[in-house]
């Protein structure tokens, strides 16, 4: 929810903020009527006008990422933005590939890291591995047209 109470010299009232597809929704619902601060029914009208306020722009802004899911899964070059592959140094010294997957988990609503070995798991199942880590945190379904072009996008390995 983004809606705020603001009661400060300048303002007294609600503020709603979203950002729906790169743009900044701000807008103010007073609660103050000739100078007089509203309370009782009122002020729960104006609240209720915010709330309604904050919900259609969350509307717009979950249909926009839905429309935007498969634009958003891959960078220009075809490669998936959030796997990456890796050379990683252990602390004995030696040199593990690996498939890392860093994504803004839908599910959990923070950042999610975790990597998947090609020397304990292979390659081919490393990626699935990362994949299904990646599509269970963007919330993408394993029988959906997205899914497989992710399992198609592995990138090459040495």
């Amino acid at each position: 929810m983004s809606v705020k109470l603001l009661d400060n010299k300048a303002f007294y009232g609600y503020r709603v903020r979203r950002t729906v597809a790169g743009q900044l929704y701000q807008e103010y619902f007073s609660l103050k009527r000739e100078g007089k601060r509203l309370d009782g029914r009122l002020k729960k009208q104006v609240e209720n006008e915010a709330l309604a306020r904050d919900k259609e722009l969350e509307v717009e802004r979950s249909r926009f990422l839905d429309d935007t899911k498969e634009d958003r899964c891959f960078k220009p070059d075809g490669s998936v933005k959030g796997i990456s592959y890796l050379v990683k140094t252990e602390k004995s010294g030696n040199l593990t590939p690996i498939f890392q997957v860093g994504v803004a988990s839908q599910i959990e609503k923070k950042t999610v890291c975790t990597s998947f070995s090609l020397n304990a798991h292979g390659s081919e199942e490393a990626w699935k591995k990362a994949v299904d880590a990646y599509a269970k945190h963007k919330g993408i379904h394993k029988n959906s047209k997205l899914f497989q072009r992710l399992i198609e996008a592995k990138p090459k390995v040495s």
